[in-house]
């Protein structure tokens, strides 16, 4: 598999020219070019001779969109990213008042077997390239640029693949995505999640990164978050909380815990009592979701009126919650459920 250039630094992307005997400015033209979402075929003002020599080793982008779905209600986005060994992962664009989001995909697949998510059904395939995670913010931000502004201002970590078990590939598209010259996100505006990984979270906290932590929580006790989420078979919510305590004081970054609503699982005031008591005195926020409906796991959401009930009991014990806007319903917003038709499509 070709590598892409966008998982290139603009100093690596000199060295490559320079070493193949091209003028140093063509390093530039190109990584300004690479910016703009563009493929070698687009790249106007460049040597042909220099493009084919790129081209026979490496790939532009390494990722390009291979279906667009788009909601009628919200005006959502959903892309089918197609990679250059022929895999297939996804991305959803929001439109947010403070800003465009894109949720970005870390893996092929998932590893992580959790009870509700639709991307881990086939299992972990492969650990996504730095430039490929690049590549689906650059498209995405080409289409929606206006004049010099950024087509996606803030980025999400949620898509397909668990970003903690791509460590090393992850943290490279982070300062990638940060860099000055290149898209000059701030990651004040990306939000990383993880199911729970304490080593990683404990290492993520060393790093001197100003991004927000967001746990996939889902109970508040071991017995049942195991049943909902293998990884917590590994590490209890003792420890993942006392990881998450200490991220706090290092980083001095609140961390969001996810909690994904599941009728006749998790969603009785009991367990939110259960919830708040394990959440207090914790600098945090709790964002509730109503947990997407996947044929193949059969789990539903509570309805509305259980819903409110259990926010607003998380309200009274103290602890700051929200309800998660629910983005692209007709469209199938939740990751992984595109992805999975386009696979069962492709062969029938």
């Amino acid at each position: 598999m070709k590598r892409a250039l966008t998982g290139l630094t603009l100093e690596e992307l000199g060295a490559l020219i320079k070493g193949a005997g091209h003028p140093a400015f063509r390093a530039g033209q190109i990584h300004d070019w690479l910016q703009k979402g563009a493929g070698f075929e687009g790249m106007k003002n460049l040597p042909q001779a220099l493009l084919g020599e790129l081209a026979a080793e490496y790939a532009a982008q390494g990722v390009r969109i291979e279906k667009t779905l788009r909601s009628k209600l919200d005006g959502t986005e959903k892309y089918l990213f197609a990679l250059e060994d022929g895999n297939i992962v996804e991305g959803v664009f929001m439109r947010y008042a403070h800003g465009n989001t894109l949720c970005v995909s870390t893996q092929v697949g998932c590893r992580m077997g959790c009870a509700f998510c639709a991307s881990g059904l086939e299992g972990l395939v492969r650990n996504m390239e730095p430039g490929e995670m690049l590549s689906q913010v650059l498209l995405a931000g080409a289409l929606h640029r206006e004049g010099q502004g950024r087509g996606v201002t803030n980025v999400v970590l949620m898509g397909s693949g668990e970003p903690l078990d791509n460590y090393e590939n992850v943290l490279r598209f982070l300062r990638l995505l940060s860099a000055p010259r290149g898209m000059n996100i701030s990651l004040r505006n990306v939000t990383l999640s993880t199911c729970g990984l304490v080593p990683e979270i404990d290492r993520l906290a060393g790093e001197d990164l100003p991004l927000t932590l967001s746990i996939s929580l889902h109970a508040a006790d071991d017995g049942r978050r195991r049943e909902i989420m293998p990884v917590a078979k590994l590490y209890s919510i003792g420890a993942l909380i006392e990881s998450c305590k200490a991220y706090v004081k290092k980083t001095g970054r609140r961390v969001s815990f996810e909690y994904a609503l599941i009728q006749g699982v998790n969603s009785t005031l009991e367990e939110a009592d259960a919830l708040a008591e394990l959440l207090r005195g914790f600098q945090c926020h709790v964002n509730l979701i109503p947990v997407n409906f996947v044929p193949e796991k059969g789990l539903t959401a509570p309805g509305l009126g259980g819903i409110e009930r259990f926010q607003a009991r998380l309200q009274e014990k103290g602890v700051a919650v929200s309800r998660r806007r629910e983005m692209g319903a007709d469209i199938g917003g939740a990751c992984g459920q595109l992805r999975r038709r386009h696979i069962e499509n492709s062969a029938n």
